[in-house]
């Protein structure tokens, strides 16, 4: 196993130029070339920014809806009561409660990706903070999951809406593909979520703001990308 695992990664390095930053279509062509695992690998983009996200001023958080989604089944959780719950479920919401969700959600079960909440049922949501917070998925108004309109949420969620949120080196990275993909669907992904990074820029961030962008997929190496090449809107 070990033999082989060796021999895979010398013939992934054999095709890529050490130290090169590749414009995003040679990029995406050379990661497909090395996705030769027997299922679908997941495609993540992963950027270094130059920010504190200590800093109030220098936090990068947001959502950016993907033109050709993530690939992913996304379920989805909804915080809500009455006619909004019954709204939720014919949206197609995985998980549909409220004061029972959370006692769930509290005991452990969060097989769920995002979580959404009308605003009359934050009180309870806010009480799960810390078992939702550190997990990415408390939700947020500015992230459009505390709403009155769930349809418009869980649609924007199960049809390719990627969150994000700079960790505390300045590093981001999402999922925003399938190896599977065409090259194209992997490009035009690639760049909608740079140039949302691009847009999220914090107030505070001094000098270099995007230093580093990369792809990679499950099983293949990273690979650089040219910064110009994925943030030129043209």
């Amino acid at each position: 196993m070990a033999k082989r695992i060796v021999k895979r990664l010398k013939g992934f390095a054999e095709k890529i130029e050490h130290g090169a930053h590749h414009p995003v279509e040679d990029a995406v062509k050379h990661l497909k070339d090395c996705a030769s695992a027997k299922f679908d690998e997941t495609v993540e983009v992963s950027m270094n920014l130059g920010i504190d996200p200590r800093h109030a001023d220098q936090q990068v958080r947001g959502v950016v809806q993907l033109p050709h989604g993530t690939g992913k089944t996304v379920r989805v959780a909804v915080f809500a009561k009455g006619d909004k719950a019954e709204e939720a479920k014919a949206a197609g919401a995985d998980i549909v409660g409220a004061e029972d969700l959370a006692e769930k959600i509290q005991g452990g079960e969060m097989n769920f990706d995002r979580c959404v909440a009308t605003p009359d049922m934050m009180a309870v949501v806010g009480r799960l903070g810390k078992v939702l917070g550190p997990r990415g998925l408390m939700p947020n108004p500015k992230l459009g999951t505390v709403t009155p309109d769930v349809t418009t949420a869980i649609k924007a969620a199960k049809g390719g809406e990627v969150t994000f949120r700079a960790e505390k080196a300045g590093v981001i990275h999402a999922g925003i593909g399938k190896a599977s993909f065409s090259e194209q669907q992997l490009s035009e992904n690639v760049r909608a979520f740079v140039q949302a990074i691009a847009r999220a820029k914090p107030s505070g961030a001094k000098g270099t703001y995007i230093k580093k962008v990369s792809i990679s997929s499950t099983m293949g190496p990273g690979m650089a990308v040219e910064i110009g090449s994925a943030t030129d809107t043209a």
